[in-house]
Protein backbone atom coordinates (compact mmCIF):
# COMPACT_ATOMS: atom_id res chain seq x y z
CA UNK A 1 0.00 0.00 0.00
CA UNK A 2 1.57 3.31 -0.02
CA UNK A 3 -1.50 5.68 -1.67
CA UNK A 4 -3.25 9.00 -0.10
CA UNK A 5 -7.03 7.66 -0.58
CA UNK A 6 -9.17 7.01 2.66
CA UNK A 7 -11.71 4.00 2.13
CA UNK A 8 -14.42 4.02 3.90
CA UNK A 9 -17.37 1.13 3.96
CA UNK A 10 -20.74 2.34 5.32
CA UNK A 11 -23.93 2.46 4.17
CA UNK A 12 -25.77 4.93 2.65
CA UNK A 13 -27.74 5.92 5.80
CA UNK A 14 -24.41 6.95 7.92
CA UNK A 15 -24.77 10.54 9.43
CA UNK A 16 -21.24 9.41 11.62
CA UNK A 17 -19.24 8.81 8.30
CA UNK A 18 -21.11 11.84 6.76
CA UNK A 19 -19.20 14.35 9.68
CA UNK A 20 -16.12 12.50 9.29
CA UNK A 21 -16.12 12.70 5.70
CA UNK A 22 -16.73 16.17 5.00
CA UNK A 23 -13.94 16.67 7.40
CA UNK A 24 -11.61 14.79 4.85
CA UNK A 25 -12.30 16.36 2.11
CA UNK A 26 -11.99 19.70 3.90
CA UNK A 27 -8.52 18.38 4.91
CA UNK A 28 -8.17 17.75 1.13
CA UNK A 29 -7.94 13.83 1.21
CA UNK A 30 -9.28 11.69 -1.01
CA UNK A 31 -11.86 9.50 -0.04
CA UNK A 32 -13.49 6.26 -1.52
CA UNK A 33 -17.00 5.20 0.10
CA UNK A 34 -18.80 2.61 -0.76
CA UNK A 35 -21.48 -0.35 0.81
CA UNK A 36 -20.21 -3.45 0.49
CA UNK A 37 -24.10 -4.88 0.13
CA UNK A 38 -23.36 -3.48 -3.66
CA UNK A 39 -21.16 -6.72 -3.90
CA UNK A 40 -21.94 -8.63 -6.32
CA UNK A 41 -24.66 -7.47 -8.25
CA UNK A 42 -23.25 -3.27 -8.23
CA UNK A 43 -19.55 -3.60 -7.80
CA UNK A 44 -17.03 -5.38 -9.35
CA UNK A 45 -13.73 -6.76 -7.99
CA UNK A 46 -10.69 -7.70 -9.49
CA UNK A 47 -7.98 -8.73 -7.53
CA UNK A 48 -4.21 -11.11 -8.49
CA UNK A 49 -2.41 -12.24 -6.23
CA UNK A 50 1.79 -12.02 -6.90
CA UNK A 51 4.18 -10.81 -4.21
CA UNK A 52 0.43 -9.36 -2.31
CA UNK A 53 -2.65 -8.56 -3.44
CA UNK A 54 -3.35 -6.28 -6.34
CA UNK A 55 -6.61 -4.95 -7.93
CA UNK A 56 -9.29 -3.05 -7.98
CA UNK A 57 -13.10 -2.45 -6.81
CA UNK A 58 -15.51 -0.74 -9.39
CA UNK A 59 -19.03 0.67 -8.51
CA UNK A 60 -20.57 2.50 -11.22
CA UNK A 61 -17.91 4.91 -13.01
CA UNK A 62 -15.88 4.80 -9.43
CA UNK A 63 -12.89 2.84 -9.44
CA UNK A 64 -10.60 2.04 -6.02
CA UNK A 65 -7.35 0.52 -6.64
CA UNK A 66 -6.27 -1.17 -4.10
CA UNK A 67 -2.72 -0.35 -3.70
CA UNK A 68 -3.70 3.69 -3.23
CA UNK A 69 -5.58 2.46 -0.02
CA UNK A 70 -3.64 4.41 3.08
CA UNK A 71 -6.39 3.78 5.50
CA UNK A 72 -9.83 1.73 5.39
CA UNK A 73 -12.98 2.51 8.32
CA UNK A 74 -14.73 -0.28 8.45
CA UNK A 75 -17.96 1.61 9.60
CA UNK A 76 -21.78 0.64 9.74
CA UNK A 77 -21.71 -1.60 6.23
CA UNK A 78 -24.85 -3.36 5.01
CA UNK A 79 -24.48 -7.18 5.21
CA UNK A 80 -23.85 -8.78 1.81
CA UNK A 81 -27.58 -10.52 0.62
CA UNK A 82 -27.77 -12.28 -2.69
CA UNK A 83 -31.78 -12.56 -3.83
CA UNK A 84 -33.42 -15.92 -3.45
CA UNK A 85 -34.14 -16.50 -6.98
CA UNK A 86 -30.37 -17.11 -7.72
CA UNK A 87 -29.37 -20.10 -7.98
CA UNK A 88 -27.50 -21.39 -4.80
CA UNK A 89 -28.16 -18.03 -3.54
CA UNK A 90 -26.65 -19.40 0.18
CA UNK A 91 -23.65 -20.78 -1.71
CA UNK A 92 -23.27 -17.91 -3.82
CA UNK A 93 -23.67 -15.57 -0.86
CA UNK A 94 -20.64 -16.98 1.10
CA UNK A 95 -18.46 -17.06 -1.17
CA UNK A 96 -19.02 -13.28 -2.11
CA UNK A 97 -17.93 -12.79 1.70
CA UNK A 98 -15.18 -14.72 1.23
CA UNK A 99 -14.28 -13.14 -1.86
CA UNK A 100 -14.59 -9.62 -0.98
CA UNK A 101 -12.72 -10.16 2.84
CA UNK A 102 -10.02 -12.25 1.57
CA UNK A 103 -8.86 -8.67 -0.66
CA UNK A 104 -9.91 -6.25 2.24
CA UNK A 105 -8.06 -7.95 4.70
CA UNK A 106 -4.67 -6.69 3.52
CA UNK A 107 -5.28 -3.14 3.94
CA UNK A 108 -4.35 -0.70 6.37
CA UNK A 109 -7.50 -0.17 9.12
CA UNK A 110 -8.38 2.28 11.46
CA UNK A 111 -9.79 -1.27 13.26
CA UNK A 112 -9.62 -4.55 11.55
CA UNK A 113 -13.13 -5.85 10.74
CA UNK A 114 -11.58 -9.07 12.22
CA UNK A 115 -10.69 -7.26 15.12
CA UNK A 116 -13.56 -5.41 15.21
CA UNK A 117 -15.84 -8.86 14.99
CA UNK A 118 -13.96 -10.30 17.70
CA UNK A 119 -14.52 -7.44 19.90
CA UNK A 120 -18.19 -7.21 19.53
CA UNK A 121 -18.80 -10.52 21.50
CA UNK A 122 -19.43 -10.34 25.48
CA UNK A 123 -16.12 -12.39 26.18
CA UNK A 124 -14.89 -8.67 26.14
CA UNK A 125 -15.61 -8.97 29.95
CA UNK A 126 -13.08 -10.95 30.23
CA UNK A 127 -10.50 -9.04 28.92
CA UNK A 128 -11.97 -5.51 31.02
CA UNK A 129 -11.12 -7.52 34.16
CA UNK A 130 -8.09 -8.58 32.94
CA UNK A 131 -6.80 -4.53 33.06
CA UNK A 132 -8.36 -4.41 36.21
CA UNK A 133 -11.70 -3.36 35.63
CA UNK A 134 -14.42 -3.67 37.68
CA UNK A 135 -17.36 -5.81 35.78
CA UNK A 136 -20.63 -6.72 37.14
CA UNK A 137 -21.10 -10.16 38.15
CA UNK A 138 -22.91 -12.11 34.78
CA UNK A 139 -24.43 -14.79 32.87
CA UNK A 140 -25.21 -16.02 29.88
CA UNK A 141 -27.56 -18.83 29.78
CA UNK A 142 -30.89 -20.44 27.94
CA UNK A 143 -31.65 -22.36 31.30
CA UNK A 144 -34.52 -20.99 33.03
CA UNK A 145 -33.20 -22.93 36.28
CA UNK A 146 -29.78 -21.20 36.10
CA UNK A 147 -31.14 -17.67 35.17
CA UNK A 148 -33.87 -17.76 38.55
CA UNK A 149 -30.75 -19.19 40.74
CA UNK A 150 -28.34 -16.34 39.44
CA UNK A 151 -31.60 -13.44 40.09
CA UNK A 152 -32.02 -14.72 43.45
CA UNK A 153 -28.62 -14.70 44.32
CA UNK A 154 -27.55 -11.35 42.50
CA UNK A 155 -31.05 -9.09 43.01
CA UNK A 156 -31.58 -6.79 41.59
CA UNK A 157 -30.65 -8.11 38.31
CA UNK A 158 -30.68 -7.01 34.31
CA UNK A 159 -31.67 -7.97 31.59
CA UNK A 160 -29.35 -6.93 28.51
CA UNK A 161 -29.24 -7.80 24.46
CA UNK A 162 -26.79 -9.42 23.53
CA UNK A 163 -26.73 -7.80 19.88
CA UNK A 164 -28.56 -4.32 19.03
CA UNK A 165 -32.30 -5.73 20.00
CA UNK A 166 -34.18 -4.68 17.06
CA UNK A 167 -37.35 -7.48 16.62
CA UNK A 168 -39.06 -7.78 13.23
CA UNK A 169 -41.32 -4.57 13.25
CA UNK A 170 -38.51 -2.52 14.31
CA UNK A 171 -39.58 -3.27 17.55
CA UNK A 172 -36.53 -2.75 20.63
CA UNK A 173 -35.38 -4.37 23.42
CA UNK A 174 -33.38 -2.51 25.84
CA UNK A 175 -31.78 -3.47 29.10
CA UNK A 176 -34.24 -3.53 32.01
CA UNK A 177 -35.46 -5.38 35.40
CA UNK A 178 -35.80 -9.03 35.51
CA UNK A 179 -39.09 -10.37 36.90
CA UNK A 180 -38.08 -13.32 38.36
CA UNK A 181 -41.85 -14.87 37.68
CA UNK A 182 -41.01 -14.21 34.06
CA UNK A 183 -38.30 -16.60 33.74
CA UNK A 184 -39.97 -19.64 32.50
CA UNK A 185 -39.17 -22.22 29.68
CA UNK A 186 -39.23 -19.44 27.28
CA UNK A 187 -35.66 -18.63 28.25
CA UNK A 188 -34.35 -21.88 26.36
CA UNK A 189 -35.28 -19.70 22.81
CA UNK A 190 -32.27 -18.26 22.61
CA UNK A 191 -29.22 -16.83 24.83
CA UNK A 192 -29.60 -14.78 27.45
CA UNK A 193 -27.63 -12.37 29.40
CA UNK A 194 -28.19 -11.56 32.58
CA UNK A 195 -26.16 -9.17 34.91
CA UNK A 196 -26.42 -7.81 38.61
CA UNK A 197 -27.43 -3.75 38.49
CA UNK A 198 -24.89 -1.39 39.64
CA UNK A 199 -26.00 1.51 41.56
CA UNK A 200 -25.58 4.35 39.50
CA UNK A 201 -24.64 8.09 39.98
CA UNK A 202 -24.59 8.77 36.32
CA UNK A 203 -23.23 7.03 33.22
CA UNK A 204 -19.96 7.63 31.16
CA UNK A 205 -19.35 7.22 27.36
CA UNK A 206 -15.87 7.14 26.67
CA UNK A 207 -14.93 7.46 23.02
CA UNK A 208 -11.12 6.58 22.22
CA UNK A 209 -9.29 7.19 18.91
CA UNK A 210 -5.91 6.60 18.96
CA UNK A 211 -5.53 6.83 22.50
CA UNK A 212 -7.56 10.03 22.89
CA UNK A 213 -10.27 9.64 25.44
CA UNK A 214 -13.39 11.63 24.53
CA UNK A 215 -15.58 11.30 28.37
CA UNK A 216 -19.24 12.08 28.19
CA UNK A 217 -21.14 12.23 31.61
CA UNK A 218 -24.43 11.11 30.80
CA UNK A 219 -27.39 12.22 33.07
CA UNK A 220 -30.69 10.34 32.85
CA UNK A 221 -33.80 12.49 33.64
CA UNK A 222 -36.50 9.52 33.81
CA UNK A 223 -36.79 6.43 35.29
CA UNK A 224 -36.64 5.13 32.22
CA UNK A 225 -33.36 6.36 31.29
CA UNK A 226 -31.92 5.37 34.27
CA UNK A 227 -32.49 1.73 33.37
CA UNK A 228 -31.19 2.19 29.91
CA UNK A 229 -29.95 5.72 28.57
CA UNK A 230 -30.66 4.56 25.01
CA UNK A 231 -34.59 4.38 25.40
CA UNK A 232 -34.98 7.96 26.64
CA UNK A 233 -32.81 10.33 24.32
CA UNK A 234 -34.60 12.83 25.10
CA UNK A 235 -34.34 13.19 28.53
CA UNK A 236 -30.61 12.48 29.03
CA UNK A 237 -28.25 15.52 30.11
CA UNK A 238 -24.68 15.42 28.31
CA UNK A 239 -21.53 17.15 29.71
CA UNK A 240 -17.84 16.49 29.04
CA UNK A 241 -15.68 15.11 31.61
CA UNK A 242 -12.17 13.94 32.10
CA UNK A 243 -11.88 10.02 33.41
CA UNK A 244 -9.48 9.91 36.45
CA UNK A 245 -5.88 8.42 34.98
CA UNK A 246 -6.01 5.38 36.35
CA UNK A 247 -9.21 4.62 34.72
CA UNK A 248 -7.96 6.49 31.52
CA UNK A 249 -5.12 3.90 31.90
CA UNK A 250 -7.24 1.19 31.74
CA UNK A 251 -8.74 2.19 29.09
CA UNK A 252 -5.61 2.09 26.96
CA UNK A 253 -4.32 -0.88 27.88
CA UNK A 254 -7.74 -2.78 27.38
CA UNK A 255 -7.70 -1.58 23.53
CA UNK A 256 -4.03 -2.30 23.18
CA UNK A 257 -5.11 -6.13 24.31
CA UNK A 258 -7.82 -5.95 21.96
CA UNK A 259 -5.83 -4.43 18.66
CA UNK A 260 -8.41 -1.26 18.45
CA UNK A 261 -7.61 1.71 17.80
CA UNK A 262 -11.40 3.29 17.53
CA UNK A 263 -13.52 2.23 20.43
CA UNK A 264 -16.42 3.22 22.72
CA UNK A 265 -16.90 1.97 26.29
CA UNK A 266 -19.84 2.35 28.71
CA UNK A 267 -19.09 2.79 32.29
CA UNK A 268 -21.71 3.20 35.65
CA UNK A 269 -20.00 5.26 38.02
CA UNK A 270 -21.81 4.53 41.70
CA UNK A 271 -22.53 6.84 44.05
CA UNK A 272 -18.58 5.61 45.71
CA UNK A 273 -17.57 7.11 42.38
CA UNK A 274 -16.24 3.60 41.05
CA UNK A 275 -16.23 3.26 37.76
CA UNK A 276 -17.72 -0.11 36.55
CA UNK A 277 -17.51 -1.18 33.28
CA UNK A 278 -20.33 -2.43 31.07
CA UNK A 279 -19.58 -3.07 27.35
CA UNK A 280 -17.27 -1.59 24.96
CA UNK A 281 -18.58 -1.07 21.19
CA UNK A 282 -15.02 -0.94 18.67
CA UNK A 283 -17.60 0.28 15.81
CA UNK A 284 -19.89 2.75 18.39
CA UNK A 285 -21.90 5.66 17.67
CA UNK A 286 -20.56 9.00 18.62
CA UNK A 287 -22.53 12.24 16.38
CA UNK A 288 -24.36 12.58 19.12
CA UNK A 289 -22.07 12.98 21.71
CA UNK A 290 -20.60 15.51 19.94
CA UNK A 291 -23.41 17.47 18.97
CA UNK A 292 -24.21 17.55 22.60
CA UNK A 293 -21.05 18.31 24.39
CA UNK A 294 -18.73 19.85 21.43
CA UNK A 295 -15.90 17.48 21.40
CA UNK A 296 -14.18 17.21 18.25
CA UNK A 297 -14.62 13.64 17.99
CA UNK A 298 -14.93 13.69 13.56
CA UNK A 299 -11.50 15.78 13.69
CA UNK A 300 -9.93 13.13 15.47
CA UNK A 301 -11.01 10.44 13.43
CA UNK A 302 -10.64 11.78 10.43
CA UNK A 303 -7.34 13.03 11.73
CA UNK A 304 -6.26 9.33 12.00
CA UNK A 305 -7.32 8.17 9.00
CA UNK A 306 -5.57 11.48 7.57
CA UNK A 307 -2.32 10.47 9.19
CA UNK A 308 -1.94 7.19 7.63
CA UNK A 309 -2.46 9.22 3.93
CA UNK A 310 0.32 11.16 4.47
Amino acid sequence: MGGRTVAVFTGELDVTADAVIVELHRRGVPVFRCDPAAFPAEMTLGARFGAGWTGHLRVGRRVLDVADVACAWWRRPTPITVPAEVPESQWVRREAVAGLRGVLAVLPWLNHPEDIRAAEHKPQLATAARVGFAVPETVLTNDPDQARAFVEAFAPVIYKPLTCGVLDGGRVIYAGPVDPAALDDAVRVTAHLFQRQVPKAYEVRATVVDGRIFAARIDALSEKGRQDWRSDYRNLRYTADRLPNDVADKVRHYLRLLRLRFAALDFVVTPDSEYVFLEANPNGQWAWIEDETGMPIADAIAGALEGAAR
